[in-house]
């Protein structure tokens, strides 16, 4: 008997009769595995366990499961920078929305200066689309240290009232709330529905001049899904705007 899970007990020094014990089953059972009989489910567990092979290592012909899409399914596009990102983007990406909008950053000032854009958020919320904007406390610590690691000082804080001047009319809307955070973020987040514009933050620089990916999701398990639990953790201890 050459099969592979012969080759395997060998290997581990087990005999059939260990096997027949440790499994509750006939010695003769153990013999027609041996000669290239597949046993049930529970019985392939347990060997794999015993044996520490793989499933497909002791029986090639097991049919391999589908495999699920590759992280990499999910991007769809990169920019080396935010500028790079083309001005109509960010538009129809929210468009594009029937069930949820997210937004988080820390001051989102080039979507609150685009004229189009809370005219946009008013009426997908108007057609029922949950929209949520988390944006910098402008008197958070996190948001002047942040100030400071860009070189601008207060200036970071002077874009985010500048942002809400914009944005703050937006809250009378039903189904549009608009939150203030004071956490460190690693991106900033634009969501419609299952897909996202992640704009990365990077030491010293503003985040205009950092990397944009656009990402669809694929999984439950996908980097949407860990960019969008994030945002639900910011969102969860972010303060009402009282401007």
């Amino acid at each position: 008997m050459n099969s592979p899970l012969a080759r395997a007990l060998r290997s581990a020094g087990i005999d059939v009769i260990d096997v027949a014990a440790r499994l509750d089953v006939d010695p003769k059972t153990v013999q027609r595995w041996m000669t290239g009989r597949i046993p049930y489910p529970r019985h392939r567990d347990a060997l794999v366990r015993i044996t520490g092979w793989q499933a497909h290592d002791l029986w090639p012909t097991l049919p391999r499961p589908t495999e699920q899409p590759a992280m990499s399914d999910e991007v769809r596009i990169v920019y080396p920078h935010r500028s790079a990102v083309p001005t109509d983007v960010w538009a129809r990406l929210l468009r594009r929305a029937k069930h949820e909008i997210d937004v988080l950053a820390y001051s989102a000032l080039f979507l609150a200066e685009d004229a189009s854009i809370p005219a946009l958020l008013q009426e997908k919320a108007h057609n029922g689309v949950r929209v949520r904007i988390a944006l910098g406390d402008p008197n958070g610590n996190h948001i002047a240290r942040r100030g400071d690691e860009e070189r601008v000082g207060a200036g970071m804080s002077v874009r985010i009232r500048t942002a809400l001047v914009s944005l703050q009319p937006l809250t009378t809307t039903p189904g549009i709330t608009l939150r203030l955070h004071d956490t460190v973020l690693y991106n900033s987040l634009c969501r419609s529905d299952d897909e996202i514009l992640v704009n990365s933050h990077i030491y010293g620089r503003p985040a205009a001049h950092a990397p944009v990916l656009h990402l669809k999701s694929t999984s439950d398990a996908g980097m949407v899904a860990t960019h969008t639990r994030s945002f639900e953790r910011v969102w969860g201890s972010a303060k009402p705007s009282k401007l």
